[in-house]
């Protein structure tokens, strides 16, 4: 369902704009129909109201960025801080929030940015919505995340691209980092929004039945609203990165993963173009449009999954709020200094390096490994996490020509859970070993 909007000229001439980017069409569509619409809702009633506090949120922030009151960060740091996080999640909303009530300045300055969002965070209802469906088998859930992702194809115009992008266009621009440095409590409540976001498709994915999937989620909710109790130092250090957060989700569906890494990143970007004093206040319109036309298309800073693999995983999954499943009691300590940056390297195949590749990686994961045999959750975390590392075509492509990979990989062997032994050496293409051949005696 289409619903043409036309933004006016009386509501665009409130706002200062390049000539020629005055005038702005965003179609705005609905579901797609599906018997398990709203299905999350139903099951999880609580959770799902996180949603809409976290749609506030993203709308607030963007609104007194471009609206720059003096008074700025008291606003965000303190006053809308401690509002969102001491009343409205603590009572969310029932429904979804209607964003340009929220946000209508911001919303007539980038019209496009914000149908974009609307239209990556629709696919991520719909997503929860499959994967919280009880009544779907496994192989009707991939086929209605496929079709869900075939129709958000079908807007070009809003659609993320599910190519990995480089982190240089977060990290590496003249306007990166200025809202992660001037407003680190909010800056962490977004990571920590985009954490739970991802980290409850690996919630859903890991139960088996209902009440494993709800027993999920509480403790997903229950360490997002652990973070929140000494910002910044207790929110995520790096922006959250779903193949860290969500490895099964990551593994099965690759495409939607890249999808919502490059959304949130995206977040990041504009964020920082609002709270930038580089970017003139008459140039932010140009350089969001520019930020939304790079993360759309297949070309700019495309990097390999391989290496956003590598990356996600790399960074630390204590450095991106902790795994999802297995939550500790204790939250994890992160190795890195609060904010910290991705090398980038210009030289560098994709656009950037810096980050641990594949090899480093996956030697960290069979140290750890081997330093923790009895811990159950935290080494079935960790195996899930490198079979989506090998799962991806580009990394097995990789183990098979650099054979001291292989050996790395090999020696992990021992520590691999038996029951994934298997599928472990058809991943590094170890064949298995021979059956035992018992001489018989003649008599």
């Amino acid at each position: 369902m289409r619903i043409q909007s036309l933004c006016s000229f009386a509501l665009l001439a409130a706002v200062t704009m390049p000539v020629g980017a005055q005038w702005s069409t965003v179609d705005h569509q609905f579901y797609l129909p599906a018997p398990h619409n709203w299905a999350f809702r139903a099951e999880h009633p609580s959770a799902d109201r996180l949603f809409n506090a976290f749609d506030y949120g993203h709308a607030i922030l963007y609104e007194v960025l471009w609206k720059r009151p003096r008074n700025v960060t008291q606003r965000l740091e303190v006053e809308q801080y401690d509002f969102i996080t001491r009343k409205l999640l603590v009572n969310p909303p029932n429904l979804p929030v209607e964003e340009t009530a929220i946000a209508p300045d911001y919303s007539r300055l980038a019209p496009e940015a914000k149908a974009m969002f609307e239209w990556a965070h629709l696919l991520h209802r719909q997503i929860y919505d499959v994967l919280a469906d009880n009544r779907l088998g496994e192989a009707e859930r991939d086929r209605e995340v496929n079709r869900l992702l075939a129709y958000y194809r079908t807007r070009p115009d809003l659609a993320f691209s599910a190519k990995p992008k480089s982190m240089t266009l977060m990290e590496g621009q003249p306007y990166s980092l200025a809202f992660r440095k001037g407003y680190p409590k909010f800056n962490g409540l977004i990571w920590g929004y985009h954490w739970l976001q991802v980290g409850l498709y690996d919630a859903l994915l890991a139960g088996s039945t209902p009440v494993e999937r709800s027993a999920n989620i509480n403790a997903a909710v229950s360490r997002f609203r652990q973070m929140l109790l000494d910002p910044p130092r207790s929110l995520p250090y790096i922006m959250p990165m779903t193949p860290a957060i969500a490895p099964r989700f990551t593994q099965r569906y690759p495409e939607a993963a890249v999808i919502f890494d490059n959304l949130h990143s995206m977040h990041d970007v504009i964020s920082d173009i609002l709270a930038s004093d580089v970017v003139p206040r008459d140039r932010k319109r140009e350089e969001i449009i520019n930020a939304g036309a790079r993360y759309r298309d297949d070309t700019t800073q495309v990097t390999s999954r391989e290496d956003w693999l590598g990356m996600a995983q790399g960074m630390g999954v204590e450095n991106q709020g902790g795994p999802v499943i297995g939550v500790m009691t204790v939250p994890p300590k992160p190795t890195v200094a609060l904010g910290a940056v991705i090398r980038h390297d210009a030289g560098a195949a994709g656009g950037h390096a810096g980050h641990q590749m594949p090899a480093d990686t996956l030697a960290r994961l069979t140290d750890t490994l081997a330093r923790a045999p009895n811990d159950a959750v935290a080494k079935q975390r960790l195996v899930d996490a490198l079979f989506a590392l090998l799962s991806d075509e580009d990394i097995q492509r990789r183990v098979a020509s650099d054979s001291t990979l292989r050996r790395t990989l090999l020696d992990l062997l021992p520590v691999i859970p038996e029951e994934h032994r298997d599928h472990y050496r058809t991943l590094i293409r170890i064949p298995p070993p021979a059956p035992a051949f018992r001489r018989e005696d003649p008599e």
